[in-house]
């Protein structure tokens, strides 16, 4: 039985859409984020010693890392209609997506909560101004504009194909699923009526929407 341990409201709910697309049998360890730090709570460590979501199990088998785990669980235990060859075409934009959500897109998305955060972060009155300042330079010179063009990037893409593999979908609209999410949340979507689409599209799937009743809705952090 693979057991997924999933932290509420996070990347952990691709997982469960991926398992639920691929028909697996599987349990999910609910864990609850800490209400005034909102991370994950320590007892993740005792499944990974980076207590970080999400994690699966499978026997004596431990994955952790969104990108690992969805390639592992295609590979060991997917159907052929979720296995792209080398040989395959799309198996050089599935590789790309697969890599570039967690290396390239989420850092920025990373960067720009965390910064949107700082000013309203307990600190002594007289440095506000400054901090709000520094924060607000960073998302307006370097930030938004990186993001912009990152999304102007994703948009043309999906403005040419119904998925980013083909017209199937595959583990790179899996691992692309939060970051789109998360950016709906932290930037303005109206004039990217393909990305729209994507996330419509996705959240139809009768697979999402189990996996949403199983693990429970994502609200992005803004």
């Amino acid at each position: 039985m693979i057991t997924l341990h999933h932290l509420e409201n996070s990347r952990s709910l691709r997982i469960v859409w991926l398992l639920e697309e691929l028909g697996l049998d599987y349990e999910i360890r609910h864990y609850t984020r800490d209400s005034k730090t909102m991370l994950a709570p320590p007892e993740l460590k005792q499944v990974h010693p980076l207590g970080k979501s999400p994690v699966i199990t499978d026997g004596d088998i431990t994955v952790a890392e969104s990108g690992a785990i969805i390639e592992y669980l295609i590979q060991r235990h997917g159907n052929e209609a979720w296995k792209i060859s080398a040989e395959d075409p799309r198996w050089v934009q599935e590789r790309y997506w697969l890599h570039y959500a967690e290396g390239s897109l989420m850092p920025l998305l990373v960067m720009k909560l965390v910064f949107s955060r700082i000013p309203k972060s307990p600190m002594p009155f007289i440095v506000r101004p400054v901090a709000k300042g520094i924060s607000g330079k960073v998302i307006g010179t370097f930030i938004d504009p990186q993001l912009e063009n990152q999304l102007a990037v994703i948009e043309a893409h999906l403005g040419k194909q119904s998925w980013f593999a083909g017209d199937t979908p595959s583990a790179a609209d899996i691992i692309m699923s939060f970051p789109l999410q998360a950016a709906s949340a932290r930037a303005d979507l109206s004039s990217l009526p393909a990305i729209q689409r994507f996330l419509e599209q996705m959240e139809a799937r009768p697979a999402y929407q189990r996996a949403v009743e199983r693990a429970g809705p994502l609200t992005p952090m803004r």
